[in-house]
């Protein structure tokens, strides 16, 4: 008798489990998340599912990868969350998650708020003119920005839209930030202070914990920009102990 043996068909890798924060459920703070769920489909190997507030809260961001923070306002975002569900996120990264804030979301894993998570170790710059405009900006790559978000290239054109303005907190209980595009043109309206912007940082990448966090200031993930930005940072921020033991 004769026996064939074919090799064992590979099992498709299991899709990174995203968790989007909607705060508040209304067209305005929607756009965000129909963007991120534009890049993060499942054919690109993600699973994306929307979480409240209250979802956070009563303990469902368990068996998620990441959570995605996006633009909105950060205030608001951690009012919502109060002081018990922005403790929960903090856990949820110490313990191997990942962390993605854009715009509203990177104010919010700042450590210079009262109301803010203090994942990252980055205050916002000239906070006196935060609503400084909106407009296309060009960012700037560092050579460690281009390896981990895999971008072909030294600069981007992205869209701002009075996000944060990221330099060192100088916090001693958190590590220091990893700067991996800075930016190199700026918005200067409603009597924002010129030259304040240029040099900043615009996308921050920092461990917490077991954890990893990247925050993008402005938004990448508009059709228009460079969304291949946002595709590599949820996969990066994903790539943790908590997913894969291998990581170090």
């Amino acid at each position: 008798m004769l026996l064939c043996c074919f090799p064992a068909a590979h099992a498709a890798p299991e899709p990174l489990k995203v968790a989007l924060y909607l705060h508040l459920d209304n067209a305005y703070y929607g756009i965000g998340q129909k963007h991120l769920r534009a890049i993060l489909t499942p054919e690109a190997g993600f699973a994306c599912t929307t979480v409240t507030a209250e979802d956070i809260k009563a303990g469902k961001l368990d068996g998620f990868d990441v959570l995605i923070v996006p633009g909105g306002a950060g205030s608001k975002q951690a009012a919502m969350l109060g002081e018990a569900g922005r403790d929960t996120i903090k856990k949820f990264v110490a313990d191997g998650g990942g962390f993605v804030g854009i715009c509203a979301g990177a104010y919010l894993a700042s450590a210079d708020y009262p109301w803010s998570i203090h994942l990252i170790n980055a205050k916002a710059v000239d906070k006196k003119h935060w609503a400084r405009g909106k407009g296309d900006v060009t960012i700037t790559f560092s050579e460690s920005g281009k390896n981990k978000l895999k971008f072909d290239g030294d600069t981007a054109t992205v869209n701002y839209r009075q996000g944060p303005l990221f330099a060192p907190a100088g916090k001693p209980d958190l590590p220091p930030y990893e700067s991996l595009a800075t930016f190199t043109t700026e918005i200067v309206e409603n009597g924002a202070t010129p030259g304040a912007m240029v040099g900043t940082t615009a996308i921050a990448s920092a461990p917490f914990g077991e954890g990893r966090v990247i925050c993008f200031n402005p938004h990448p993930e508009r059709p228009e920009g460079p969304t291949s930005l946002i595709l590599h940072g949820v996969r990066w921020a994903g790539s943790t102990q908590k997913k894969d033991p291998a990581v170090k």
